[in-house]
């Protein structure tokens, strides 16, 4: 897909916003599809048509390994009831935060500024509800200033990477305008493993295999951070990773029941509709051409398209990647990342894409333009174009 006609959401002029720090953290288990029949076939009759089914999926994902905060033979994984959301909140706000901590730690090393300096942070989790929020226990073994600016978001699900992004794009423009340095820590973190308990026994219960949740076999657990910049914050020795030009967000209509996760007495429930890879593709077609004038701009070209750039895609599975890929004419290099973490890490929630963007840097043949795209409930549809600052410029 190409643009040749300026839109009125162009912005030529740089917006000054730069990534300086990036980082990912997987736990150290690496979970196969045989470890969950294992784990299923321990605690379950494996005839039942809901854990049947759940296990055929298990193995159709495309998903070689899971991350995994705990391993399925010790803890919960020996129980014979799901831990408790008590018990879930917990395990966060002790093993979620430390792995938060250390992408964070991750992040600020590269960006090689002090701790200190930050002047404000920006956090989402879906799969906690504490408070305070996680974030104040990050910021305080972090040693961040006290008078940090905070911002905890909710409810964005999978689509958190970079709704984190784009709140701390819009806060470091308010400082710009108010003559005031950013510098914005940015972290996601999502323990999702220890809700396979609860899937499997939903699986279990339920009286219509075919309305089975796979969401038993899909997610798993990570935690990723960035530290963004507005000019006035950026130090003149630190090369920027990235460079964010734009981004916009969206609600698809008529799709808030497509993909929901709720409180229940005994874990998350999830719902994943067979309608959701259809829309979500079609919004991404809709969204890049709203956006694509304005890059059209900055890389000095009218005939300029999606297909020019690599794809930071959120993995929700194999049906959204294959179908984003074929509407948008991607080559397969340019969402090579997207679908080596989907592999080998599968799908973390609201850190996945923040995952691919630090798997994709270091990558042979990378474009200068970067997509970066997520969805979560709502359906809510998230996108950022970045330039890549390690690539040289190119002009088409």
């Amino acid at each position: 897909m190409r643009v040749n006609d300026r839109s009125r959401n162009a912005s030529p002029q740089p917006l000054g916003l730069w990534i300086v720090g990036l980082g990912s953290q997987y736990p150290r288990h690496l979970l196969g599809p045989e470890k969950l029949d294992s784990f299923v076939k321990r605690l379950y009759d494996v005839e039942i048509p809901g854990i049947k089914r759940l296990l055929r999926i298990n193995h159709t994902t495309g998903i070689e390994t899971r991350s995994a905060i705990m391993d399925y033979e010790s803890g919960w994984g020996t129980e014979k009831k799901p831990p408790s959301i008590e018990e879930m909140d917990a395990l966060f706000r002790t093993a979620g935060v430390a792995l938060t901590v250390q992408a964070c730690e991750k992040a600020i090393n590269e960006w090689n500024g002090d701790p200190r300096d930050i002047t404000h942070t920006v956090a989402v989790t879906c799969t906690n509800r504490g408070n305070p929020g996680f974030d104040l226990l990050v910021n305080k073994q972090l040693g961040l200033s006290p008078s940090v600016d905070r911002t905890l978001l909710h409810g964005v699900g999978c689509a958190g990477g970079l709704a984190i992004m784009r709140t701390a794009a819009q806060l470091a423009c308010g400082a710009t305008l108010r003559g005031r340095p950013a510098r914005i820590l940015c972290f996601a973190c999502e323990l999702s493993t220890p809700n396979v308990r609860y899937e499997v026994d939903a699986a279990a219960r339920c009286l219509d295999a075919s309305q089975v949740c796979i969401a038993g076999a899909l997610f798993s657990d990570a935690a990723a951070a960035f530290v963004l910049c507005n000019d006035l914050g950026l130090q003149k020795t630190v090369k920027p990773v990235y460079e964010l030009l734009n981004w916009n967000n969206t609600l698809i209509p008529d799709t808030s029941n497509d993909l929901e996760f709720f409180v229940e007495a005994t874990g998350y429930r999830t719902t994943l509709s067979r309608s959701l890879p259809k829309h979500a593709v079609g919004a991404v077609d809709k969204m890049v051409r709203s956006l694509l004038p304005s890059i059209c701009a900055q890389a000095f070209s009218d005939d300029f398209g999606a297909a020019d750039c690599d794809w930071a895609l959120h993995p929700g599975g194999q049906a959204i990647i294959d179908g984003v890929q074929r509407v948008m004419g991607l080559a397969d290099e340019r969402l090579r990342a997207t679908r080596e973490i989907y592999r080998t890490r599968s799908n973390s929630s609201s850190p996945t894409v923040l995952g691919v963007l630090d798997r994709l840097r270091s990558m042979d043949m990378r474009k200068e333009f970067v997509v970066a795209t997520a969805f979560g409930p709502g359906l809510s549809v998230e996108m950022s174009f970045l330039r890549s600052c390690s690539v040289s410029p190119t002009r088409h």
